[in-house]
């Protein structure tokens, strides 16, 4: 498991910075002995301002160049690394856009121009056997290495990608002329994706590949965690088609998926990446299930709406119940799951939060990515939120990560992966909208049938 969290270390060392002296480093805010009163939302407003306020992250604040996601925005230095996008929140963002088309935020004409500009930009950008870098220069479409040897096709990324482009494509399949043009590049796009290739002629699907090193990461796409729809789409490709006994022997490592520990008196039903009894960061079950709709999906290792919905009450739970006493943590608060981060000598990095990691930072996307599954829940957060929003409410939504404990720490800034599924699992609570699109689309289905799901 130590490599699964390789990733998430690299990104902590070489991108974000850890040391008290690194970027982006900020004193903790420390804030005024009174809060001013904020006039109370209903809920129904509460769910549109989140999603008309993040989602001005992949609008407002998108790559000029490219119309893609950027990795991060520091509203502070709006400039740095602003070239630098991202595959697997460039999907997001394509998700955001047909939501905000849907909820008037954007008109169609604006929302499909933006479409096409992204979806242009990704048919002439580096490839590596069909996979998109994690990184990718929003200027010119060159990779750009995550770490010395992630330095080409990322499949993880890129599957998060490919579920946003199956959106796209049935979202616009039956519309304008210019719209169908979209949408048959959007379906080319992600069938051109040689999942097959990513096994090395194995078992299993692997992260990495790269032109200089081959394989050398070598790390094993292993559930329970949030790279399942690697293997829904590697099922489903029509061209690059990877095995059930793939995703049996990889994903579901011959049936020790399955878990029959409790928390809190509530299943984990899957044994969840690291090991952890009260499951692993919250993001487990956001990103996979943008798309692929958790509510009645089953297969022989169990329910995975069960597993989505225990492991958000698990780690609500663990908050509620504080065992470490730190300040502001409870039903108003809680949520761990990976963001910036802050630790206790006022360095700042990034860090993969969870109750066996949990350093007394509040990632406000937990929750409200969470919105389906703990749907009042999650909304009390929000509203707390929203109470505090001087501090917590910054030009593209909430801020990545608080901490109370630490004189109300904020850090500011913003993580495409973490804006972009609190839009998207919001409107799958409210209406289905991208559940409905993934779903629907015939190659999907038959990759699920595939896998042996119920769905």
């Amino acid at each position: 498991m130590a490599k699964y969290f390789t990733v998430i270390s690299l990104f902590l060392v070489l991108f974000l910075g850890c040391s008290s002296n690194g970027p982006g480093y900020q004193e903790p805010y420390i804030p005024p002995t009174d809060d001013p009163v904020v006039e109370k939302l209903s809920d129904n407003e509460m769910l549109d301002l989140v999603q008309r306020e993040t989602f001005k992250y992949f609008w407002d604040f998108a790559n000029s160049d490219s119309g893609a996601a950027k990795e991060r925005y520091h509203p502070n230095d709006p400039n740095l690394n602003s070239n630098v996008v991202t595959s697997g929140g460039t999907g997001f963002g394509l998700m955001s856009i047909i939501v905000a088309i849907e909820r008037g935020f954007v008109t169609r004409n604006e929302g499909v121009e933006r479409l096409q500009k992204i979806v242009n930009f990704l048919e002439n950008a580096d490839r590596f056997h069909g996979a998109w870098s994690h990184w990718i220069n929003g200027s010119d479409g060159k990779a750009i290495p995550f770490s010395s040897k992630d330095d080409g096709g990322d499949l993880v990324e890129t599957a998060f990608l490919a579920q946003g482009l199956i959106c796209v494509k049935e979202y616009l399949k039956n519309g304008s002329v210019l719209e169908k043009e979209i949408a048959t590049k959007a379906d080319a796009l992600w069938k051109g994706v040689e999942w097959s290739w990513y096994t090395q002629n194995k078992e299993a699907l692997y992260w990495h590949w790269s032109p200089n090193f081959g394989f050398d990461i070598n790390l094993k796409l292993t559930g329970y965690n949030e790279v399942m729809i690697t293997y829904v789409l590697g099922a489903a490709s029509p061209d690059f088609a990877i095995s059930k006994e793939v995703y049996e022997t990889g994903w579901a490592s011959n049936g020790a998926i399955k878990n029959t520990a409790t928390k809190y008196g509530l299943p984990l039903v899957l044994r969840h990446s690291g090991g952890s009894n009260f499951g692993g960061p919250l993001f487990f079950s956001h990103y996979s299930f943008l798309g692929l709709d958790p509510r009645n999906l089953t297969d022989q290792y169990g329910s995975y709406w069960d597993t989505a919905v225990n492991h958000s009450k698990i780690n609500r739970q663990y908050c509620i119940d504080n065992p470490k006493n730190y300040l502001g943590y409870g039903e108003d608060l809680w949520g761990l799951t990976a963001s910036y981060s802050r630790n206790p000598d006022g360095s700042r990095g990034y860090s993969a939060h969870s109750p066996s990691n949990d350093k007394g930072v509040i990632s406000p996307t937990a929750a409200i990515s969470s919105t389906p599954f703990t749907p009042s829940e999650s909304l009390k957060v929000m509203h707390y939120l929203y109470q505090k929003k001087d501090k917590v409410l910054g030009p593209a939504g909430f801020y990545d990560a608080l901490s109370p404990h630490y004189n109300f720490w904020v850090t500011n800034t913003y993580l495409a992966i973490d804006q972009g599924p609190q839009i998207v699992m919001i409107e799958n609570y409210r209406t289905g909208l991208l559940w409905n699109l993934f779903m629907q689309n015939t190659d999907v289905k038959r990759g699920l049938d595939k896998l042996g799901f119920n769905y």
